[in-house]
């Protein structure tokens, strides 16, 4: 089996497994954290602009964003967990990818990987298990890992 890595992951941060082998333990090598998801909306949206008016002198509406802060905050997690993932294939470090992640991040994640790296998912399971321990991590993945063809 070529050297996987097991991303488990929440909007706050990803835990990044090292499996030597598809029957074995998982050992943590790494973890990535995003302290700018465990803001309250508020904080985030505190430097927002305020209330404009219409250019035809209608009234009044606030100005918006084309999507809530936290979900910005995942997305922007998100793009820099798939450029550290990128960076390790280039490196030679990665040679396929579990991916478990709460389903919105997964979600995200899916997007920001770039098409080389995504090749390289052979599992993925939509659940937030980042807060769990090594050990119950692995038991909710299959007994034996899925690879790549040789």
């Amino acid at each position: 089996m070529k050297p996987t890595w097991v991303v488990v992951a929440d909007s706050t941060r990803a835990r990044i497994l090292l499996a030597d082998n598809a029957i074995g333990p998982l050992r943590e090598i790494e973890t990535l954290v995003h302290p700018e998801s465990r803001l309250h909306e508020q904080e985030l949206t505190a430097d927002l602009p305020g209330r404009t008016f219409d250019s035809g002198g209608q009234g009044r509406h606030a100005m918006s964003q084309p999507v809530d802060p936290k979900h910005q905050e995942r997305i922007e997690f998100a793009k820099g967990l798939a450029h550290h993932l990128d960076d390790a294939r280039r490196r030679g470090e990665l040679r396929q990818l579990i991916v478990v992640a709460s389903p919105q991040v997964l979600g995200e994640l899916r997007k920001a990987l770039p098409p080389e790296t995504a090749r390289l998912v052979t599992y993925e399971l939509d659940k937030n298990l980042a807060q769990m321990t090594v050990d119950e991590i692995r038991r909710h993945l299959p007994e034996r890992l899925p690879s790549l063809a040789a």
